[in-house]
């Protein structure tokens, strides 16, 4: 008889994705669902990303691999165009172009930690970190946020008091977060280095939504941590920046140089990053900066609106974020995971419903978190405040409301 193994059937589902047959079968009834669940953006992809795309293929017959670390002209030009430019110091040897961020992040988590070591996080986490170190016997040691100090980090104490000799191997966080939209701070992140390097530890840091900060203080790369230039593992994309998340293209960072020797022989295995993801990124470096502020506007717009319209609703708290484009948001709700679920199946508001997350996956420590969900406020200002009025109706006639 035919068995699946037992890995793959422990394989946690994705929280972000998991309820997508439910938001599938109410649109396919003909109700309209805002998709407040997932972070892709609708913002218009730069032109030049894909005139590139165009003019590159334009006489072209056949469609070769690239070299397994990327095309030398998206790598020099990423070095050149955009990180020397915010003040990242690089050469094209210590930058590698992977299959989006999450393979470039699950590459890092191999290469620090082996089977049954252990790796700090800041809860909560993106998902995918623990679907990752689920297949890699790696082993998450989080420390704590809290929802109502608006997720600050606690202080070295606690990294300290998680920190386990000889099993911890690094530290990984998301910076700005998801999802909470926490934005360290300079202080935070030399910290943290300060405490990676005591231990010799890497630092594996997920700047993905770099773009996305909404402080007057800058955002701060570990990469520009003193004293911890061999123990930094940067994690990029292209996806959000340029909003091409469908390119599938981002990539690992370090002046490690057994690491980046390490990150290419696991990027020979899969032979080649996508080549058509390659050429729009090579284009999408010539985006003017007109572009960026234009959508750090619109994203500053959209979040004030999902901030104010979710702490107007009774029972329900939401912190300011200061980074990326999601917020975590407290329910008068018994579980989240049924709440998210019943909105799909079950609640319409002029054949119109909302896909939200349940927010308990992205922690370790999830059994107070249950009524929790992450919203991406990734639609337009009207979509959006028609989403959370939705929302707001859906909440006041939930059979499993809490208060």
């Amino acid at each position: 008889m035919l068995q699946i193994s037992d890995k793959a059937s422990r394989m946690p589902a994705s929280a972000i994705r998991k309820l997508v047959p439910f938001s599938d079968a109410a649109e396919a009834s003909g109700v309209k669902v805002y998709h407040l669940n997932v972070g892709a953006p609708d913002i218009k992809s730069p032109d030049c990303a894909v005139d590139t795309v165009v003019e590159k293929c334009k006489g072209m017959h056949h469609l070769s691999y690239t070299n397994s670390a990327g095309l030398m002209e998206l790598r020099k030009g990423m070095v050149e165009k955009y990180y020397k430019k915010i003040g990242i110091d690089i050469d094209a040897s210590e930058i590698l172009i992977d299959v989006a961020g999450s393979e470039a992040f699950s590459v890092a988590m191999q290469i620090a930690a082996n089977p049954g070591d252990e790796i700090i996080v800041i809860e909560p986490f993106y998902t995918n970190y623990q679907t990752f170190a689920f297949l890699y016997g790696i082993t998450l040691k989080a420390i704590s946020t809290d929802i109502r100090e608006g997720f600050k980090v606690p202080g070295i104490e606690a990294f300290e008091a998680a920190y386990v000799p000889g099993k911890t191997k690094a530290v990984l966080l998301s910076n700005p977060c998801n999802p909470s939209g926490k934005l360290f701070t300079k202080e935070e992140m030399l910290q943290i280095g300060e405490f990676c390097r005591v231990h010799d530890l890497f630092l594996i840091s997920d700047e993905v939504y770099r773009e996305f900060c909404y402080t007057d203080e800058p955002h701060f790369s570990a990469m520009n941590i003193p004293g911890c230039e061999q123990n930094v593992i940067l994690v990029d994309s292209v996806s959000k920046r340029y909003n091409l998340c469908g390119a599938r293209i981002g990539c690992i960072i370090s002046h490690n140089k057994d690491v980046m020797a390490c990150a290419l022989k696991f990027a020979q295995s899969r032979l080649c990053p996508p080549v058509l993801g390659q050429y729009a990124s090579i284009g999408a470096l010539d985006t003017p900066q007109s572009y960026f502020d234009e959508v750090k506007q619109e994203y500053i717009r959209r979040r004030d609106c999902a901030v104010e319209e979710l702490n107007k609703m009774p029972g329900v708290f939401s912190p300011k974020p200061m980074g990326a484009f999601y917020t975590v948001a407290e329910l008068p709700v018994d579980d989240a995971a049924d709440f998210a679920k019943w909105l799909l199946t079950e609640f319409r508001l002029d054949s119109e419903t909302v896909m939200v997350t349940p927010a308990a996956s992205f922690y370790r420590n999830s059994e107070d978190k249950k009524n929790q969900v992450r919203i991406a406020y990734v639609l337009e200002v009207p979509l959006l405040r028609r989403a959370m009025h939705i929302l707001s109706e859906a909440l006041k006639a939930y059979p499993g409301r809490t208060v």
